[in-house]
């Protein structure tokens, strides 16, 4: 048994015991000095040079350096301190909430999670190894959405990662940003999910984006709005800074995620609605269901920054805005040609360019813009039906059923 003797009490002398002395010298010790009320005494460090060095770097320690860059000092946020872009109140006080929309929309992608292994993939191992499964068009589609989306995601990922949430200046909308940002990683591993499951050659499919045209050119252009953010030393403050952070929202959020992803979704939800590759739709379908949130909050985002800087949004830069969902619909009907040169599921190339400029009238109008396809229809009326938000379709018993954490869809 261990005795407490044995160990050499070095760091602190016993409770009421006198300070040893030496036996050579036996020179009486001074008295103690009477306690200090203001600070209590530390342990010594002997022989422990990092632990001294640790106490001494504390002595120094300043704790008003991060408070010196805000305005408000240690005043309590007011509601009314707070915007969306160049805020000088601490970001790191939640409440009290501005934008109670952002806020509902962080609790209401908290109550939709999902993960990619929740769902069955073994009747779409089995029909994707069928040599009479799938014909070779639904094979093609099935591949180019994966191609796609495998690193779509992920390009969203790192925007807002390293460029919006550090330029975006309210805290509740960095709190669904941080959300936002996991679910685009669940995305991204609901594909690789499905395309382990399916046995794909993994290198080909994630890499596409940089071999297929119709493929790297919608990345291209998504990365092509990143640049300027992403570097580091990028700041907001100037009318030209500014401009720039709303042309990549308008790039990720109205273009990336508002009309980049609609044909891919609306080619896997139909082969659900056909009882095809009903695991992979699955997936989607709750893809959809997470992007079509982003796309509003985005575009909330857009509309809350014209409202608080009115100056931003000239008649030119409207033009550009309005540019730029331009190019993202002709890349998408670039790449629904590509994925469908024939009639497959119900629909064709045609009826997605209907698709694409009904998709790119609603985000003008979302963004306070002018329609520029003029009597666009929507081909698919079920995609709407999807997109709700707050419920989803059985396409097959034609129920409505409320979403919850952790339930699975069912499209049998």
């Amino acid at each position: 048994m261990l005795n407490w003797d044995d160990f050499e009490a070095t760091d602190e002398p016993a409770i009421n015991a006198k300070p040893a002395q030496s036996p050579r010298t036996q020179e009486p010790q001074p008295e103690p000095a009477p306690a200090q009320p203001t600070a209590a005494p530390s342990r010594p460090a002997t022989g422990n040079p990092a632990l001294a060095a640790a106490r001494q770097a504390l002595k120094g320690l300043d704790p008003a350096p991060g408070l010196a860059e805000l305005e408000m000092g240690a005043a309590r946020i007011q509601v009314d301190d707070k915007q969306m872009i160049n805020c000088r109140a601490d970001l790191n006080q939640l409440v009290p909430f501005k934008y109670d929309w952002a806020w509902q929309k962080y609790l209401d992608g908290c109550a939709n999670h999902w993960m990619p292994q929740e769902v069955n993939m073994t009747a779409d191992i089995a029909l994707w190894k069928s040599k009479d499964g799938l014909t070779d068009d639904e094979r093609r589609l099935v591949m180019r959405s994966l191609g796609y989306f495998s690193t779509a995601d992920s390009l969203v990922a790192n925007n807002l990662v390293l460029a919006i949430y550090r330029l975006i200046t309210n805290p509740e909308c960095r709190q669904y940003i941080l959300r936002q940002a996991f679910e685009e990683a669940i995305h991204t591993h609901a594909y690789q999910y499905c395309i382990e499951s399916l046995g794909m050659d993994e290198a080909e499919v994630f890499n596409m984006y940089r071999e297929l045209p119709s493929v790297a050119n919608k990345a291209a252009w998504s990365l092509k709005h990143t640049q300027t953010l992403g570097d580091p030393t990028f700041v907001t403050g100037t009318p030209e800074a500014d401009q720039e952070l709303l042309r990549n929202l308008v790039a990720f959020y109205a273009v990336t995620e508002g009309i980049f992803f609609y044909c891919g979704f609306s080619q896997i939800l139909s082969m659900g609605r056909r009882n095809k590759m009903t695991g992979v739709a699955e997936q989607f379908q709750y893809i959809l269901r997470d992007e079509s949130m982003h796309l509003n909050f985005g575009i909330d985002v857009i509309n809350q920054i014209k409202l608080e800087n009115p100056h931003l949004w000239t008649e030119s830069f409207q033009q550009e805005v309005t540019q730029m969902i331009l190019e993202g619909t002709e890349l998408e009907i670039a790449y629904a040609r590509d994925s469908m040169p024939r009639g497959v599921l119900g629909m064709n190339a045609t009826m997605m360019e209907e698709y694409l400029h009904f998709i790119a009238n609603r985000r003008l109008t979302q963004l306070g813009l002018k329609e520029q396809y003029p009597g666009a229809q929507n081909p698919f009326p079920w995609m709407s039906e999807i997109m709700d938000l707050r419920k989803e379709k059985n396409f097959f018993e034609t129920r409505v059923i409320e979403y919850q954490t952790g339930g699975a869809l069912s499209w049998d």
